[in-house]
């Protein structure tokens, strides 16, 4: 029971990491599982495979870059919500080992899939916000602060799962206060 519970925190706090950045998460998981860290089902040791390092390392440094092209960072957040989408999924069910897979899809769905669009959509907004109000000057800054924020909510979900969802939890906290205030 305890191990099922780490793993939808691990899930939970991946799924919020891709709300930031959507590779840097899955490169996580799959160092996590090639370094036999955190394990992973048959179905997904696919992902902790060198060739699937290569790819999500790749993937990930092509991603954060992009986010420092001013005008392409906007464009790309409208393309990374559904990617965003998909990626909490597959974290969640990646993380989730041990339940029938009828529960681990409908978590993975609503608590992966969801968590990460939610951040997304608000990281979306805030970037927009940010180029409406400074022309995009900070967007930089932005960019840097979601890919910290990437790195340690992967780190924290890896390696201190109940830490994570503690800081999902603030996370969700902060952005619906955000929402309030702009709206």
């Amino acid at each position: 029971m305890q191990e099922t519970i780490l793993s939808i925190c691990l899930g939970v706090g991946l799924a919020a990491s891709v709300g930031f950045r959507v590779f840097l998460p899955l490169l996580a998981l799959s160092l996590a599982g090639h370094y036999d860290i955190i394990p992973l089902s048959e179905n997904w040791e696919w992902i902790s495979g060198t060739i699937s390092i290569w790819i999500l390392s790749i993937a990930t440094l092509v991603e954060i870059l992009a986010y420092y092209i001013p005008w392409f960072d906007n464009i790309l957040d409208t393309l990374a919500i559904p990617l965003a989408t998909i990626a909490g999924t597959a974290v969640m069910v990646l993380a989730i080992t041990d339940l029938n897979p009828v529960i681990t899809w409908t978590l993975a769905i609503i608590a992966g899939g969801g968590t990460a669009t939610t951040v997304k959509t608000a990281m979306g907004t805030t970037r927009l916000t940010s180029t409406a109000t400074t022309g995009g000057v900070a967007n930089p800054l932005v960019a840097t602060v979601e890919t910290g924020t990437a790195t340690v909510m992967s780190a924290a979900s890896i390696f201190i799962a109940p830490l994570a969802i503690i800081l999902v939890i603030m996370l969700l906290f902060v952005i619906r206060k955000l929402y309030k205030k702009l709206f």
